[in-house]
């Protein structure tokens, strides 16, 4: 009895009586009280920490799949399930999760799912093999959900309340700037002890932030009852489908889309399991998902305008850092190229969070896009003699306009989402979710698709133009099979060997101008999406001048 009265003194929550402006904006978040500055700089370290903790969680893998997969003997499409598997898991789940902090608070909700972390983190260390590192990755998927959503609560209680809305968009920045780094430490960390140096890395920091969360407690919530039979039902279906969707999107491109019979049968059952989640939600009293106000115009220009930028910022992840990996570069010659990115990233969400006017969301969100739109147009004209060095700034202009246009996204949503009431933030929550999961995993499978395309397309156009006959190709071929006259003594396998050796460099010049090709249209894309907001808030403006004229 009396270790159970202690686990239930550790796990509760403290009482804690609350002015009436220091309570909880909505069941399931912390109150709002005045803390001292000790206590403000205590909760920015453990924000940062936790931040970086869920940001790793998923970074770590994205950053070194061509080492797990030589460590794991898996092929391309088999290593491509890690991270995928992780978005499946991962874009649903706080869904249901909104609703266990709102019935059972904070404390509960904290030591279970960052205590399940560790677990989930501490088994990566026993994966030999793709089944077992399914396996893991998914339940880390469930597990790592809370953490973001711990960095944007300490964060808010790191400031005044009248920077709230400011730490919020430092809160949602602390896990993006774990991709930079994943692929800045990724070399030393691999250096050590391979592939099993990258979870150990990540348990040190999942330990370090259940201690910190122990330690450093945030103030109490108030809590209601919130669960409903009819949330696991539409849950199951809507959770199901969106991983049904992410497993398409990650793997479409490794296994080509008209190749693989599942992806057909993956959609066939995505589609009818998500609207039948969302009839069921249409019709009741107290949905999981309101279907009615996601369905309004402001929020759906809202979604779109998110997914394009979504899109569009996929020129880093997978454009840029793709064009030097085609040219020969990896994460230990990218030292500086990434350190410039994480700064750039991080002045971003500082910029972003001293700007921020809640009035003007929308213009942070267009300015971005615009930005992206440039540089994607500079990088266009890349070379096979281009360098990480030729990309610094153009990169660095891309990681900060991704920095700057998420944390006024979020709050864009956020703040129409609390005009209607509380009820409808789950149904936000849900959709950042997908815009902002899904939607990267929908970039990286677009442009993907579009640079393989190309690349067979300027591979054929330049093979055609070769001439046999032609002094400079005789010339080349000559110079190919010269280059490997001291280890071959056949003048017919130097030959063939110099014939080789051009088609490798035929296939480089084909990959280049396919990422030529990519860049032009995410810079056609991000400029049509700057019109396109541009001409809502044009309209907007004019609607607004309109009865005062009249």
């Amino acid at each position: 009895m009396v270790v159970l009265t202690r686990l239930r003194e550790f796990v509760s929550e403290e009482r804690w009586e609350f002015a009436p402006h220091e309570r909880p904006v909505m069941p399931g978040s912390p109150g709002s009280p005045d803390h001292p500055l000790p206590r403000r700089v205590a909760y920015a370290l453990v924000a940062i920490l936790v931040g970086l903790t869920g940001g790793f969680g998923n970074a770590l893998v994205a950053a070194n799949t061509t080492t797990l997969a030589g460590a794991l003997g898996l092929d391309p499409s088999e290593i491509a399930w890690l991270p995928t598997v992780y978005v499946m898991t991962n874009v649903s789940i706080n869904l249901l999760l909104i609703k266990f902090r709102q019935q059972f608070g904070l404390r509960p909700f904290a030591l279970l799912f960052i205590g399940i972390y560790v677990a989930v983190t501490f088994a990566h260390l026993f994966v030999h093999g793709f089944a077992s590192a399914i396996l893991v990755r998914a339940a880390s998927g469930l597990a790592a959900a809370p953490l973001s959503t711990f960095a944007l609560y300490y964060f808010m209680q790191a400031f005044p309340a009248r920077w709230r809305l400011r730490a919020i968009v430092l809160g949602i920045g602390a896990p993006q700037c774990a991709t930079p780094l994943a692929r800045l430490f990724s070399p030393e960390l691999l250096a050590m002890s391979q592939w099993r140096t990258l979870y150990l890395f990540e348990l040190g920091l999942a330990a370090l932030s259940l201690a910190a969360v122990i330690v450093v407690r945030l103030p109490p919530t108030t809590r209601q009852p919130a669960f409903e039979r009819l949330d696991f039902v539409t849950f199951t279906l809507y959770a199901a489908a969106m991983a049904l969707f992410a497993a398409v999107l990650g793997l479409g491109r490794y296994v080509w889309w008209t190749e693989a019979r599942w992806i057909g049968w993956a959609l066939l059952a995505a589609i009818p399991m998500l609207a039948a989640a969302l009839v069921i939600e249409h019709h009741r009293a107290n949905p999981l998902i309101n279907t009615r106000w996601l369905g309004s115009a402001d929020i759906l220009r809202f979604a779109v305008v998110t997914l394009m930028a979504r899109l569009v910022l996929s020129e880093q992840t997978y454009g840029a850092v793709g064009l030097l990996t085609v040219l020969g570069q990896n994460n230990d010659q990218l030292g500086a190229f990434f350190t410039i990115i994480f700064l750039a990233t991080v002045a971003g969400f500082v910029v972003s969070a001293l700007t921020l006017n809640v009035e003007k969301l929308a213009h942070p969100v267009m300015l971005a896009i615009g930005l992206v739109a440039v540089a994607a147009w500079v990088d266009s004209d890349a070379t096979s003699l281009t360098r990480a060095p030729q990309l610094y700034a153009t990169q660095a202009v891309i990681a900060f306009a991704g920095a700057f246009f998420l944390g006024p996204s979020l709050l864009f949503g956020m703040t129409r989402a609390l005009q209607q009431g509380t009820g409808h933030v789950i149904s936000f929550i849900a959709l950042f979710g997908v815009l902002n999961s899904i939607g990267s995993l929908a970039g990286s499978a677009i442009l993907g698709t579009y640079q393989i395309v190309r690349e067979k397309a300027n591979s054929a156009a330049l093979v055609q133009a070769i001439d046999p006959t032609d002094p400079q190709t005789q010339a080349r071929l000559q110079a190919g099979a010269s280059g490997v006259a001291r280890v071959i003594g056949d003048p017919g396998l130097r030959s063939a060997e110099g014939g080789a050796l051009l088609s490798q460099a035929v296939t480089r010049e084909a990959n280049v101008l396919a990422y030529d090709d990519m860049f032009r249209l995410i810079a056609v894309l991000a400029a049509l999406t700057f019109l396109y907001l541009l001409f809502l808030l044009l309209r907007r403006e004019w609607r607004a001048r309109r009865p005062s004229e009249a």
